[in-house]
């Protein structure tokens, strides 16, 4: 039965990245101009824009050109990109691999991070420690992300402590972890951003929870208070939170955009902006289904989490 569930879900998942393959497909047939004179000038002959339409495959109908896309991203051929000329999926491959590292690096911290201090805030509701750490997560979680990196770049980086990069160092071509200061500061301000709103969800789970009568019982028998709080509590406590991470993470994805500009760093967000710049449709179109792809991903990682760690939930799949 568990199975047949997650069958369910693998399938309606297809059907949103189908439906998102066409906003995403029908959204750049709506921009404005014409792509083979952006890409050639304003003083390039009607023969030559013919001539590009036709290496590009503008000239076809947009149904035909919808389904031979779609058709590549299923073998992995992105298409080619129009400002170099180049395959899209060797000019992200390095990008792709740039990003989901400084992703990966806030996911691995921020997560386990955000649940312990929600934990550990539960464990001393009320206290000055616990208002006090509610106090800095309201306040990280209501500024924007480029804010927080302003004001990392400004003490790590400018006028205070000066021992961090403000911006990437590495050219273009090296690997960005040859360089492991320079993630330092992005990746902090995507934990910033990302662990306030896990640890103000695990500590209102968590708080339910350990009022509950389940956990009432157990200490009633003479069960070990960690023991109560690790293997009754937490694993209760987790199935809503799983929803808040799947966010969190889904985030990720989309809000790494405005923090790899911010910081220079050469990632799918600065290729997205790039790609904008110069009207590089194939490649805002890949970007877009890359960040789409990560969104399902991630929700249907969070609904296993939530089936396996809700008994309920679990008998009845």
């Amino acid at each position: 039965m568990f199975g047949k569930v997650i069958g369910k879900r693998l399938l309606f998942s297809a059907f949103i990245l189908i439906a998102v393959s066409l906003l995403v497909f029908g959204a750049t047939l709506l921009l404005p101009g014409d792509a083979a004179r952006a890409i050639l000038g304003q003083q390039a002959t009607p023969e030559r824009i013919a001539a590009l339409n036709e290496q590009l495959g503008l000239d076809q109908p947009a149904w035909q050109r919808y389904f031979t896309w779609l058709g590549g991203l299923f073998v992995g051929d992105f298409g080619t990109s129009s400002a170099t000329g180049g395959s899209v999926g060797a000019l992200l491959g390095d990008r792709i691999g740039a990003s989901f590292i400084l992703m990966g690096l806030a996911a691995i911290i921020s997560v386990p991070l955000g649940i312990g201090l929600g934990v550990y805030q539960a464990l001393h509701r009320g206290k000055r420690r616990d208002q006090g750490m509610t106090g800095i997560s309201l306040v990280l979680a209501a500024m924007p992300e480029f804010v927080i990196g302003i004001g990392l770049i400004a003490i790590f980086a400018t006028s205070v402590f000066q021992i961090l990069p403000a911006v990437t160092l590495a050219p273009p071509g090296e690997p960005v972890w040859n360089r492991p200061e320079q993630l330092i500061l992005p990746t902090l301000t995507l934990i910033l951003v990302v662990t306030p709103y896990i640890v103000r969800m695990m500590r209102a789970t968590m708080i339910e929870v350990l009022d509950s009568g389940f956990v009432e019982m157990a200490r009633l028998k003479g069960v070990p208070e960690k023991r109560v709080i690790m293997r009754h509590a937490v694993p209760h406590a987790l199935g809503p939170v799983a929803q808040v991470v799947a966010i969190q993470l889904a985030w990720l994805a989309g809000g790494v955009v405005v923090v790899e500009f911010l910081f220079r760093y050469p990632g799918l967000g600065q290729a997205l902006i790039d790609a904008v710049t110069y009207r590089d449709v194939q490649v805002v179109q890949a970007i877009s289904m890359l960040v789409a792809a990560v969104y399902v991903v991630v929700n249907l990682a969070a609904d296993v989490v939530g089936i396996l760690t809700n008994p309920k939930l679990r008998s009845a799949a």
